[in-house]
């Protein structure tokens, strides 16, 4: 037992040299910072490494950023003494965007990066990183099309750091995002083809906020247009069921007519499942 502890804990250091030294390369780094665990062991990393003087902290304020996140991600920024500079962008003007088709995540990606790169560029920082850790590469995800056609770099993923390396680097490192459940963009609650609105995207981020105030952690409320499907921790369904009734008189009050619990429980990208290899390998 103890000998695989060690094991694992050389080879996190491992990977956590190999990071340092990738950022030590780059010397002054701009980094796509939305305030959740990856982004930011990226930019407590790089502060440490480089100076705070030499990265900038860039958060594209979009419709689809939950308020809570551009709070924590100011905050983080600031205990950091990181400049973070706040990027309006619009890609809910963008049809293609709004269609929500299964690549919507690249035609969002590409807006925003393009966005990033502009501002970082007028702030004198040329190399923009992401967070895309290992993990990323394994799963259908558009945007990270998008990531590789702006020659953004991802030191996380180069370093072979798995999501929970980074939690564990996180925890080491005391970082408050150590534990933060994963929370991708409001705009990937929606399922594929419902267009997406700022209604939507406001009905979405209503309802995970209150299920949070009652106490339930990881979720996500899956936007089917009339219908809420609720993912929570499997653990945490029958919490739940005692508190159906007050779930769905909120939910409906937010303008879903039918609230429902997918007893399968919480997993990243579920929408996902509707989708065959052939549609996968066509947006990728």
């Amino acid at each position: 037992m103890s000998s695989n502890l060690t094991i694992g804990f050389v080879d996190l250091q491992q990977k956590y040299n190999s990071l340092k030294q990738s950022l030590t390369r780059l010397g002054k780094v701009a980094i796509a910072f939305s305030g959740g665990v990856d982004s930011s062991l990226l930019l407590k990393v790089a502060a440490d490494t480089l100076t705070p003087q030499n990265v900038l902290a860039c958060y594209a304020t979009s419709p689809s950023q939950p308020q809570s996140q551009r709070k924590t991600a100011t905050e983080l920024a600031a205990s950091l003494n990181v400049k973070l500079i706040q990027i309006p962008t619009n890609e809910i003007s963008n049809p293609d965007y709004i269609a929500n088709k299964p690549d919507r995540c690249y035609v969002c990606k590409v807006h925003i990066l393009a966005e990033i790169k502009k501002a970082a560029n007028n702030q004198g920082f040329k190399n923009i990183l992401c967070g895309n850790n290992a993990d990323d590469e394994k799963d259908f995800r558009p945007g990270n099309r998008a990531v590789k056609e702006q020659s953004v770099i991802c030191p996380l993923a180069d370093a072979n750091m798995t999501k929970q390396d980074i939690r564990q680097l996180s925890r080491q490192l005391n970082l408050p995002t150590a534990e933060t459940p994963s929370s991708p963009c409001l705009a990937s609650r929606i399922a594929y083809s419902l267009e997406i609105t700022p209604a939507r995207l406001n009905q979405v981020e209503q309802a995970e906020d209150y299920l949070r105030q009652l106490g339930f952690t990881a979720l996500r409320v899956r936007h089917h247009d009339t219908i809420a499907r609720i993912e929570l921790l499997p653990e945490q369904i029958p919490n739940a069921i005692s508190q159906r009734t007050q779930i769905t008189e909120k939910l409906k009050s937010i303008g879903f007519k039918f609230v429902t619990l997918d007893l399968q429980g919480h997993r990243s990208g579920s929408l996902n499942e509707a989708l065959s290899n052939e549609d996968k390998k066509r947006f990728i």
